[in-house]
């Protein structure tokens, strides 16, 4: 006979901070392990590229679908599906003898499951807690494992990879999986009164092709440059777009472009006719909202930007291994750590603008000191610059998080949420795009590619720091019982 028990809110959390971690390792640990996985399934080092790329479109392009699943699956449902996808595509991945399985198992099943198990993470932290301290505590501890998981990857990865075999670490994802599903098992989440019937499939196919196409062309900038293309773009042996000539780049872009007015066109006429759509449109008419999604899409674009800026830099101009390139980058991990960790306390003495704009400063401080003193040959003279980038990144990402989740009500929830992750997502893109295609591009001497690219992404955070200081004066919270500001306990059974 099973009896129940009180289930802590933060025992609630965890199985939703580990998934957003394991999530975000995924998206960063492959780049140090791409050569070994290459020699070992008979590929090339660019099909290892094209299977990471792969699993970005996947995942950005399907997040807005994905969280509309949620209001009729049901999050938690949709969360364990999420997780199962996401599980199988790794032991897929872990046997892998050639690209094809690969792909399959890394790039799509992973992309899918990641899809799917991410929004419900951030509508389940905003429906479980009520007042802005509380919700900043747990948005910090799931803000701070993405973070985290996006910084400590190539070291995970690299360690992992150089101790074990780079089989191990998509094992190791397996095991994470399955603790978390059994840990989410145990517990009852809040639902939605009211479950979505239908599904918009003609703006789900919009969606998904405007972003593919505008994720793709963020990633191929890289290889053929924004503007003019570096080199031939080639569909099997025939040039389609030579050398010199516009890149498919902007091409891709405006592609995508045109897919997402359509979509956007096609949203506003559903709702004329009383039909709902995938993506309300009243989403984009909050101002607080746009703002915040701004700073969140900087805050990214920047912190993935920096740390692929270093990486190259460290393996290729200081000679570093992929440990070695790990371990100079902890100070932003012990940043971002600092920084979610107090985000419960900095929430209840500041308000949420406040501290976006001091993440802002302190990230914009932390920049400024890697291009002045980052062309040492010591890894100690980048520890300052990357504990600042952490901490900023870590003090703004939860009170980013916070200030858009929180401008909608509960029913607005599942939409907010794809949005939200969807733009967070493409600035990942666009910052490792960006940074990857200033370095590629740059002829001046050695390691000034590098200063001119964290040059860039300094300047784009002061842009974040004007977004910030535009976002409008919160509305003050309603007093909330001396009791407690956490959620009734839940209970499990034993």
């Amino acid at each position: 006979m099973t009896g129940e028990r009180k289930v802590s809110p933060t025992a609630m959390v965890l199985p939703l901070a580990l998934a957003q971690f394991t999530a975000s390792y995924a998206a960063s640990n492959m780049n140090v392990a791409i050569s070994t996985i290459a020699d070992d399934i008979g590929t090339t080092v660019v099909g290892m590229q094209t299977t990471i790329t792969l699993f970005t479109l996947t995942m950005a392009s399907l997040m807005i679908p994905g969280s509309k699943v949620t209001d009729m699956w049901g999050r938690k449902r949709c969360f364990v599906i999420g997780l199962f996808v996401y599980g199988i595509g790794a032991l897929l991945a872990s046997f892998s003898t050639g690209i094809g399985l690969m792909i399959f198992g890394y790039s799509v099943l992973e992309g899918v499951g990641s899809a799917l198990l991410i929004p419900p993470i951030y509508i389940l932290i905003t429906v479980l807690f009520s007042d802005t301290r509380s919700r900043a505590k747990y948005f910090g501890i799931v803000s701070g494992a993405a973070g985290l998981g996006a910084a400590s990857g190539p070291l995970i990865g690299g360690l992992i990879t150089s101790g074990i075999s780079w089989r191990a670490s998509f094992g190791l994802q397996v095991a994470v999986v399955a603790v978390i599903i059994y840990l989410t098992w145990r517990h009852i989440y809040p639902e939605p009164s009211e479950r979505t019937q239908g599904f918009d499939v003609g703006g789900a196919v919009l969606n998904v092709l405007g972003l593919f196409f505008v994720v793709l062309g963020i990633l191929l900038s890289g290889t053929y440059g924004w503007v003019v293309s570096r080199k031939d773009f080639t569909i099997g042996d025939t040039v389609v777009l030579p050398s010199g000539g516009v890149s498919p780049v902007v091409i891709s872009v405006i592609i995508g472009a045109l897919f997402l007015a359509w979509f956007f066109l096609h949203c506003r006429s559903r709702e004329q006719h009383g039909r709902e759509p995938l993506v309300a449109l009243r989403l984009f008419r909050n101002k607080t909202s746009n703002l915040g999604l701004g700073t969140q899409n900087i805050q990214w674009l920047t912190m993935q930007g920096t740390f692929f800026v270093l990486s190259v830099y460290l393996q290729q101009v200081n000679g570093y291994n992929a440990i070695q390139t790990g371990l100079a980058l902890t100070p932003a991990i012990v940043g971002i750590l600092l920084a979610s960790a107090a985000a419960e306390r900095m929430a209840s003495r500041r308000d949420q603008r406040t501290l976006i704009r001091g993440g802002f400063v302190v990230d914009a401080a932390g920049m400024a000191i890697l291009v002045i003193f980052g062309r040492s040959a010591s890894s100690w003279a980048l520890a300052p610059g990357l504990l600042l980038i952490g901490a900023g990144v870590g003090i703004m990402l939860t009170a980013s998080v916070n200030v858009v989740q929180s401008a909608f009500p509960e029913a607005d929830q599942s939409d907010i949420s794809g949005v939200s992750r969807s733009v967070s997502n493409l600035g990942s893109s666009i910052g490792t795009a960006l940074a990857g295609s200033i370095v590629v591009a740059g002829t001046t001497p050695k390691g000034h590619p590098f200063a001119a690219a964290l040059i860039v992404l300094l300047v784009i955070a002061l842009i974040g720091l004007v977004l910030a200081i535009l976002l409008p004066p919160q509305p003050k919270p309603r007093p909330q019982p001396k009791t407690t500001a956490d959620p009734a306990p839940q209970t499990a059974t034993g």
